[in-house]
């Protein structure tokens, strides 16, 4: 008697994901080139620290971080009038074949002996220059393979690789570095992008891919993100939730070091415990299709900041550690739900630049609320500082939910 399939597996919402065709051919590529952001966010503060003065290192290596994210929100503003009439599947391999092209200039040039820091950070910056543009046509393509309902499904599939490559990425990375250095890192990303340009030149059939129809002005993301009132009060959300996490990444580093008096292994488990809880949230994620859209984005925002109070409050260290998993695991949830709010509330031959435009205004918010943790730290501590970002993201997302609360009240 042939044995039936279990049930988990014919109702799984990732099934539609992993059956399409299309879509089967593009995964493999965006998983390696996830793989090489993972490795690059050893590598390029890793490179930075051998090429700076010693002196100047720290300032050096916030520039490189800086150059390796910041200039896709200007991309996203000023090429709009030269990218907004491209297939999704353009919109990557462009900028995935601008990634390559500058990253692999880095390690030609420290070969040639010409590479410096300043250098080294302008590459940087050069690479990063299309890259909302190419996270858009990801999410755009994706939006048209895949029904509406699949759309979430999709994005955590995504948000899973993504996840997946920043626990695997950086041990990668450091055994990279003992064997021939951080420029290696650098020139194995590069490559990875250069797959990810081939995937999807070849990948997407030429009757695959949705095509952007009118797409109005450069500015037109803007536009229509600024008349949507959801996706106006989305992005206020989402920028501001980024913004006060982005003091985390100051504060915890220095609550380890000299308020627990832990080593950088200890370090290392607080991200680790995110990472793997964000693994585990992608695969959640697909799940919650049938939940509504709104009031689930807002309560993971209020979980969200609840799960870091331990951190805050001094709790064991045991405690604080398994709140950054639990904090994890809603990181692509989010990502998730908050990308198919988009999805569903855009026109769809303005897709690509509103999503584009989302990315511009969000890629801003973490070295923004970065930049702030320094004064926050110098001025109330480490402990102190993790509390206060804790504490705002919850009443963030308390606010948000009872401002959308009131406003469905006022539309019945």
């Amino acid at each position: 008697m042939p044995l039936k399939p279990a049930r988990p597996l014919r109702t799984s919402p990732y099934r539609p994901v992993f059956a399409h065709a299309t879509l089967r051919r593009l995964l493999p590529g965006f998983a390696v080139s996830s793989l090489g952001d993972g490795m690059a966010v050893v590598g390029v503060s890793w490179l930075a620290i051998e090429l700076a003065p010693a002196a100047e290192r720290g300032l050096w290596v916030a520039f490189a971080a800086a150059a390796y994210t910041l200039p896709g929100a200007v991309g996203a503003v000023l090429l709009g009038r030269f990218l907004r009439h491209r297939s999704p599947a353009r919109l990557v391999a462009c900028d995935a074949l601008l990634r390559a092209t500058a990253l692999g200039a880095i390690p030609v040039c420290h070969a040639l002996g010409t590479l410096g820091i300043e250098l080294y950070v302008v590459l940087l910056a050069v690479s990063s220059v299309l890259h909302a543009w190419g996270q858009a046509g990801v999410y755009t393509l994706l939006a048209g393979l895949l029904p509406e309902r699949d759309h979430l499904a999709g994005n955590a599939v995504l948000s899973g690789v993504g996840s997946l490559s920043t626990v695997l990425g950086p041990p990668l990375a450091g055994a990279l570095v003992l064997w021939g250095g951080a420029v290696t890192v650098i020139a194995v990303d590069a490559a990875t992008f250069l797959v990810l340009a081939a995937t999807f030149l070849f990948g997407v059939p030429d009757d695959g891919a949705p095509t952007p129809g009118e797409s109005g002005s450069r500015t037109a993301g803007f536009t229509v993100i600024r008349r949507t009132p959801a996706l106006l009060g989305l992005l206020g959300l989402s920028s501001a939730f980024f913004c006060l996490f982005g003091p985390v990444y100051v504060a915890l580093p220095l609550h380890v070091s000299e308020g627990l008096g832990g080593p950088a292994g200890l370090l290392a488990a607080f991200y680790t415990a995110f990472g793997i809880g964000a693994v585990l949230g992608s695969v959640l994620a697909g799940y919650l299709s049938r939940r509504p859209m709104w009031p689930t984005t807002t309560g993971i925002v209020v979980a969200f900041g609840v799960f870091l109070l331990p951190a805050g409050l001094g709790a064991p260290t045991a405690v604080a550690v398994a709140g950054f998993a639990a904090a994890g695991l809603l990181w692509p949830p989010y990502a998730a739900l908050s990308t198919a709010l988009f999805q569903r509330s855009a026109p769809r031959h303005l897709l690509p630049q509103t999503l584009a435009a989302s990315s511009a205004v969000r890629v801003l918010s973490v070295p923004l609320g970065t930049a702030l943790g320094g004064p926050l730290v110098a001025g109330l501590g480490a402990r102190e500082t993790l509390l206060v970002s804790a504490a705002s993201i919850t009443v963030l997302g308390l606010a948000a939910a009872g401002a959308a609360r009131a406003a469905r009240r006022r539309r019945s």
